[in-house]
Formats: structure tokens, C-alpha cells, sequence
């Protein structure tokens, strides 16, 4: 895993990131991981479903008390919501549809991203796939806190507000470090979400409106979903940089707790990541993983030695300016999955 220098806030490592390295090992030794790369059209049928639960319950609350209503958003909307967010998570990376069909992909996201009621989908896609290319980096990996995060979250107080208020930290904090041009998708996913959002409060009212609002923000706060934002790439153990969840929320979130097979190979739909670990235990099994993303929440807060300092940062490169561009990377993934399919 490289040497690690241990400052008061980050671990700060001069090796490169790890999973790059180990999928190229992987597909020496196992060349029959090449057949689990590709997509997943079932996306779209659990894409349709979550959307079309959300705008039901939203009629059915629309004229309940509030008690009923947090506790239905937090319960039912927020597990939804969170579904979906992660189900643009995996759209992101064109798992739905396949490279070749990227506008297919960016349809479904629209549609997973309305009861959301924030646009999202085209934004997250363009920073996210820097947070694989570059993982750790300085710059432009905005999945790292910032110092001032560190700063104001790093008591038991400060770490419990920073996990109430992470859907505004994880939207805002991009565009903040790393500004990039508004792409004509962005503006799209806004108008749409816009109609959406208006044609909700014109049909069942305002309250079925905040019932989508309040899924979002409870459901990616203090949500047991909300564990993977910490339990994907905090310090619990020093040394170790990617963490999987293997337990039953898996089953609606995409398998996204499968996150070190997700980052050696970003390619591989989320329903055959568990099929990678089969294939290649010995890379898996061993590595720290948890079982209960409830509990990293708890850690994270009670836990003195963890907070947000708790990631592992590497300098930037200067052979990584300029940045690749979304559609050249999406290219060479497009590229990677032909020619392992063409190689079987």
C-alpha cells in the first residue's frame, strides 16, 4: 500500500492509488473476469420502480401530519431516495445501458433523479469519474473533505453535524474546490427537475413537494444507507484505503458496498460484483471490511481517532494536467470492455 506520513488531519501517501495495479493482476491470473464486464438492463426496471413508489407514497402523504410525514420520508422516502441516488452512481459509469448507448444512460438518470427534487444526475457524473481516475488526489478528487471541514467537524459534535449536513457538503463541495463549465446536460437536468418539482406542487401541493425534499435530505443524511459515504474511503484501518460493506442493504443499493471490486473494475455492472469476489477471493477476503454501515456511523462519531481527516490524500502529478476529458475517459472504459469482450 505504499509509505503513509500521518499529519493531524490526512494521511498523506507518494504512492499511487491501488486498484489500478491490482486489475491488472486480477485479469492475468483470472482472464474470466472479463465476462462480467458489461452492463445491466435490469437497472431500469428497479429505476422505474423506486420512482414510481416515491410519487405514490408522496399522493398518499399529501394531506398527513407532519410526524407521519418525516417519519414516512425517512423511512420509506429516504431508503428510495438513497436507492436512487446510487442508482446514478451507477449510470455514472453506464452500467444500465452499456458505453455504447451513453445517451440511454443519461435518460434513465433524468428519471431516477426526479423524486430526488434537486438536479443531480449530470453534475455527479462529471465529477465522479475524477474521483476514479485520480483517487486521493489533492485536486481532483472531490470526494475529500476540505481542511475547513476538518476544521469545524472533527469534534464528536462537529463529526455528528458534519453526517446531518453531508447531502449539502457532498453537493456544494465540488463545485467549490473545483469549478468546471456548466454543460448544456446540466441545464437540461435542471429544467426537467424544475418541471417535475412544479408539476408535483400543482397537482398534490406543497406537501407532496417536501415529501421529496425530506427523502433526500434524511435518507442521505442519518440514514443506515448513509454509511457508504463513510465506509467507502475512511481511515479505520491506517493502510487501508477502499473499504467493502458486505451485508443486506447491498441488495438495494446496487451492491455498491462491494467497493473495492467496484474500484478495480469500475466497468462491471453492480448485481456481478459479488460474482468478482467468487472468482478472486484471496484479493478480497482479507482486506477490512464491515458488515453493518449503521455502525460506521457510529464509529465515525464516537471514535476519537476517526473523523474527517481520516482519508488518504496523494499529491497531484504533473503529467495530470490537463485532466482527461469525461467523454476521452469514457471512451478508453468503452475501449476496455471491447476488447475484453472480443478477447473471450
Amino acid at each position: 500500500m505504499g509509505q503513509y506520513i500521518t499529519t493531524h488531519d490526512f494521511y498523506h501517501s507518494y504512492t499511487d492509488e491501488p486498484h489500478a495495479t491490482r486489475r491488472k493482476e486480477m485479469l492475468k491470473k483470472y482472464p474470466e473476469i472479463k465476462q462480467l464486464m458489461g452492463h445491466d438492463w435490469r437497472t431500469a426496471i428497479q429505476v422505474v420502480i423506486s420512482v414510481l413508489i416515491q410519487i405514490i407514497v408522496s399522493i398518499l402523504v399529501r394531506n398527513s401530519s407532519w410526524f407521519t410525514l418525516f417519519l414516512t420520508a425517512y423511512v420509506i422516502g429516504g431508503t428510495v431516495n438513497h436507492s436512487l441516488s446510487l442508482a446514478l452512481h451507477e449510470l455514472t459509469h453506464n452500467l444500465a445501458f452499456g458505453h455504447s448507448r451513453p445517451m440511454s444512460n443519461r435518460l434513465l438518470g433524468f428519471l431516477a433523479n426526479l423524486p430526488l427534487g434537486v438536479p443531480a444526475s449530470i453534475t455527479f457524473k462529471k465529477y465522479h469519474l475524477d474521483h476514479h481516475r485520480f483517487q486521493g488526489d489533492a485536486i481532483y478528487d472531490t470526494d475529500v473533505p476540505t481542511r475547513l471541514e476538518v476544521f469545524l467537524f472533527s469534534s464528536r459534535i462537529g463529526k455528528f453535524i458534519f453526517l446531518v449536513i453531508m447531502p449539502l457538503l457532498y453537493s456544494f463541495r465540488p463545485m467549490f474546490i473545483f469549478p468546471k463549465p456548466i454543460h448544456t446536460l446540466e441545464v437540461v437536468n435542471l429544467i426537467i427537475v424544475l418541471a417535475f418539482d412544479g408539476t408535483i406542487w400543482y397537482l398534490l401541493g406543497g406537501q407532496a413537494l417536501v415529501y421529496f425534499f425530506l427523502s433526500t435530505a434524511l435518507g442521505l443524511s442519518l440514514h443506515p444507507i448513509s454509511g457508504h459515504f463513510i465506509a467507502e474511503h475512511y481511515v479505520f484501518t491506517e493502510g487501508q484505503e477502499t473499504y467493502s460493506y458486505y451485508g443486506p442493504l447491498n441488495a438495494i443499493t446496487y451492491n455498491v458496498g462491494y467497493h473495492n471490486e467496484h474500484h478495480d473494475f469500475p466497468y462491471i455492472p453492480g448485481r456481478n460484483l459479488p460474482k468478482l469476489r467468487k472468482i478472486a477471493p484471496e484479493y478480497y477476503d482479507n482486506l477490512p471490511h464491515y458488515t453493518s454501515w449503521t455502525k460506521v456511523l457510529y464509529d465515525f462519531v464516537m471514535k476519537d481517532n476517526v473523523g474527517p481527516w481520516s482519508r488518504i490524500t496523494r499529491p497531484t502529478k504533473s503529467g495530470r494536467v490537463p485532466v482527461v476529458s469525461q467523454q476521452e475517459y469514457e471512451q478508453q472504459l468503452k475501449s476496455t470492455v471491447n476488447s475484453a469482450q472480443k478477447s473471450d
